[in-house]
Order: C-alpha cells, then sequence, then structure tokens
C-alpha cells in the first residue's frame, strides 16, 4: 500500500530507520557505501503501515513514504 523511495547517495549511515520502523521494514544491506558503511537495504516494503517514523526521523531526508493508490 505504500512505497518507499530512497537518495542513496545523501545517506550516512545513522540506521534510525533500520531501528526505528515498527515492522521491520529496513535491513543492512551485504553491500557497502562508498563511504564506507553499509548500505541499508528495503527487506519489507509491503509490512509498510506508513506511519512516516522513518521519513521523519532520517537526518539526511533520504526516505520519502508514498501512499500507493494501486493495490498489487
Amino acid at each position: 500500500m505504500f512505497k518507499i523511495k530512497m537518495r542513496e547517495e545523501w545517506c550516512k549511515g545513522c540506521y534510525f530507520c533500520i531501528n526505528i520502523c515498527p515492522r521491520k521494514v529496513y535491513n543492512y544491506s551485504e553491500e557497502y557505501h562508498p563511504k564506507g558503511f553499509k548500505k541499508v537495504k528495503i527487506e519489507k516494503e509491503k509490512e509498510c503501515i506508513g506511519c512516516l517514523l522513518c521519513e521523519e526521523l532520517c537526518p539526511d531526508l533520504v526516505i520519502t513514504v508514498l501512499k500507493n493508490d494501486k493495490e498489487s
């Protein structure tokens, strides 16, 4: 029901999104960011409830949560 967009190049690896999400939508990737930290991956986008905690707490405006009108 929700679409999550991430501006990966803006991420600094604070991992607030991983730690704050009540549905555990985010996780650590096996890949590393060019800055040297593990990337954040959207692991369970279908579990997103649109609480916007990740979007509001991200200090670098990396995350945008959009309402997806298409049920698929």
